[in-house]
């Protein structure tokens, strides 16, 4: 005997954000998706040189191990 209610909710129209902005419409089991990057704005399609890092990881693992330049 299969388990009911196990599945979780469907939505046919879940909206697509980027920047707030609606791309497109899908069907998912979330209302909204919100994405950072999608062909529009990446740097292959559009011929850019744009870098993602909002960590700042280099700077981060610097003053995690309390290094002060690239050099030691």
């Amino acid at each position: 005997m299969p388990k009911s209610d196990i599945h979780p909710q469907w939505f046919e129209d879940s909206q697509i954000l980027c920047d707030g902005k609606p791309l497109c419409l899908i069907g998912s089991t979330k209302r909204e998706l919100q994405i950072d990057i999608w062909l529009a704005n990446h740097s292959f399609y559009t011929n850019s040189q744009i870098l993602v890092d909002s960590e700042g990881r280099v700077d981060k693992f610097m003053k995690k191990y309390r290094l002060n330049s690239i050099d030691q």
